[in-house]
């Protein structure tokens, strides 16, 4: 299959997904069913993002000429991913990449999210039998010629072991950060309340921690984020919020709520569902240095870096970790 083709069936993809229709509804309505965290409302929010920020027409076809790709692949590999769970259609990309680089693949699920990567895959296949030879599904992966591999710090040691003697990207626990200035709008604090609560708060891109001045005043913030009081109605999120506020208070800690959401004092950059911790900082250069050298950071949100609103809307060379896995691949 050419690359021309390859971009056609691509384009067709992201309007099936922005169309809305009926097995597309049914295949959300199930990963909901089957997975309590990915709402439907945090479903269409991933795949209209996918469809507007990766599948555009013109997106693709500056993304294949930044990158010479050439319309045959004389030798194409079978790449094997290893896909994460933790937000809907997280391993899209992956997908994508390996797709437009002409590879075959052969996709290993998290269980977490087993239906809508495959119901997309299946769309593939009756437009074009073609892409049954591209794309196709395992519970194991073995005999690969590469692999892209998505997990816990626990899970890639296992992979830096089983991957070693082939190419391979091995990817850990991220996570996002934001720096405040205390000079931040409503509009903006609420672009920056997306970005902590979108999915949960459960993606790499996420803001899990909050760089704050000296003095700072919570109180907008905390009225601002309101608008995600709606959580308090979703059982899991709301078991979370009641076990974190409960340690809290057994432990006599200082914390702030707004009834959806708990502010932290912690220098971890990571905060478990339903808090978000912060730092007073009174040099902005320190912190910048600091979180440059992190590499636990996957996104900056703020002033200067990624701009708020926007950490969960990443481009098609946005790649995860900061590794170009269009480059990999084409280099197989």
């Amino acid at each position: 299959m050419n690359l021309q083709k390859r971009l056609d069936l691509l384009e067709r993809l992201g309007e099936y997904i922005l169309a809305g229709g009926e097995d597309w509804q049914m295949a959300r309505d199930r990963a909901s069913r089957e997975n309590g965290w990915f709402t439907p409302e945090f479903i269409d929010l991933a795949a209209n993002r996918i469809a507007v920020h990766f599948l555009a027409k013109d997106k693709l076809a500056a993304w294949a000429a930044q990158y010479k790709i050439p319309q045959d692949n004389p030798a194409p590999k079978n790449v094997g991913i290893i896909m994460a769970g933790n937000i809907p259609l997280v391993g899209f990309h992956d997908f994508l990449c390996v797709f437009i680089s002409g590879h075959r693949q052969t996709i290993k699920l998290s269980s977490k999210d087993d239906v809508l990567m495959r119901h997309l895959a299946s769309q593939l296949w009756q437009w074009d039998e073609e892409t049954k030879d591209l794309v196709r599904f395992e519970t194991m992966l073995k005999g690969c010629d590469a692999y892209i591999a998505t997990g816990s710090n626990n899970s890639a040691r296992y992979f830096d072991y089983y991957f070693a003697k082939y190419p391979h990207i091995i990817r850990r626990n991220r996570t996002s950060v934001a720096v405040l200035t205390g000079n931040e709008t409503t509009a903006e604090l609420e672009k920056l309340a997306d970005d902590v609560h979108e999915y949960f708060g459960m993606g790499c891109r996420n803001v899990t921690k909050m760089y704050v001045p000296k003095d700072y005043d919570f109180l907008p913030l905390l009225n601002v984020f309101r608008k995600y009081n709606y959580f308090a109605d979703h059982n899991k999120y709301k078991n979370n919020y009641d076990y974190q506020l409960a340690i809290l208070i057994l432990n006599k800690q200082y914390y702030m709520t707004n009834d959806s959401i708990i502010l932290h004092e912690n220098t971890a950059v990571y905060s478990p569902i339903s808090q978000l911790n912060y730092e007073f900082y009174s040099d902005a250069a320190a912190v910048e240095s600091d979180l440059k050298n992190n590499e636990s950071i996957q996104c900056i949100a703020g002033a200067g870096y990624t701009s708020f609103g926007e950490a969960q809307q990443p481009s098609l060379t946005d790649y995860a970790d900061g590794v170009d896995t269009l480059q990999f691949l084409l280099k197989l």
